[in-house]
């Protein structure tokens, strides 16, 4: 008999936290001790995502808290905000990074290099140990939160992969403009996966339908119910991370059975399309709301 495990994303940040938290005094100091410019970018931007695992994992607490009498969905929403955060912050780390790499680009200065690559290796295998712990630990694929704090993560990762890519460069041929290209390479990565993260908290926000649901096909599904004329005032939004909301109208044949077509349709709501709160309204079709003209389906 098999067993899926079931997604502890709040295990999967604290140990990401104590790892990444080791791995930044360990580059602080030892950015110090070689005179390590990109060591010490590094253990600030590890900073950063100490803080944005941090506030991940505060928001989460706040998640599960109950809806209150002026809270109706709780504070669900506190995800999406910390997601939108982290995400943001990733844009001013990948500016930093860039703006360094102008000045190294300006004036190289030599680096310890062999002891560089000692202390990225050991924070490549930290981050990725910590990646590892979100990955397997937490859901990162449907929630945004865990996401862009596992996307930080890797940021960490591609930053200590390009100190060795760089340290190597250097020790061996001398040449330290490897630092500032790599580091380049690196901002824009994460420049990449900070827009996928932020796009998709802003579409939350704004209310816009989950990318999984199709809401003409919605549309046409519920219509297709016996006894449906018309869905009209279809609305389906994002409450937090794979939990979807969905409200609307279906106008239906007076001689339909109403608590019929509503169970019908409620059951294809929650139960196919996994949407948890439906609040779906019938209207039946009179004589005068015949003659009042066609409705509109979308809006």
């Amino acid at each position: 008999m098999s067993h899926h495990k079931v997604p502890d994303n709040r295990k999967g940040l604290r140990i990401a936290i104590g790892i990444t938290a080791v791995i930044l005094v360990l580059e602080f100091f030892g950015g110090l001790a070689t005179n390590s410019l990109a060591l010490l970018s590094d253990a600030g931007h590890m900073l950063s995502d100490v803080s944005s695992l941090v506030f991940s994992l505060l928001a989460m607490w706040l998640a599960a808290k109950p809806p209150t009498a002026d809270k109706h969905y709780g504070y669900s929403r506190v995800e999406i905000l910390a997601a939108l955060l982290n995400g943001v912050t990733l844009f001013v780390i990948a500016g930093l990074i860039l703006y360094e790499a102008y000045h190294r680009f300006l004036a190289p200065e030599p680096v310890s290099s062999l002891q560089m690559m000692v202390i990225a290796v050991i924070g490549l295998l930290a981050n990725l140990l910590s990646a590892w712990a979100l990955l397997h630990q937490g859901d990162v694929q449907s929630n945004i939160n865990m996401r862009s704090a596992y996307l930080h993560v890797l940021g960490d990762a591609l930053g200590s992969v390009g100190a060795i890519a760089a340290g190597l460069l250097m020790y061996f041929g001398n040449w330290y403009l490897a630092d500032p290209l790599i580091s380049v390479f690196v901002a824009l990565l994460i420049l990449k996966g900070a827009w996928g993260v932020v796009r998709q908290a802003v579409h939350i926000l704004m209310e816009g339908t989950p990318p999984t649901i199709n809401a003409r096909q919605v549309q046409a599904q519920l219509e297709q119910i016996d006894g449906v004329l018309n869905v009209h005032d279809l609305r389906i939004w994002t409450i937090t991370s794979g939990i979807h909301s969905l409200s609307c109208h279906l106008l239906v044949d007076e001689r339909a059975d109403s608590q019929a077509v509503l169970q019908l349709a409620s059951s294809h709501i929650r139960g196919d399309l996994g949407v948890r709160y439906a609040t779906v309204q019938i209207e039946t079709l009179t004589p005068a709301l015949a003659k009042a003209g066609p409705i509109c389906t979308m809006g």
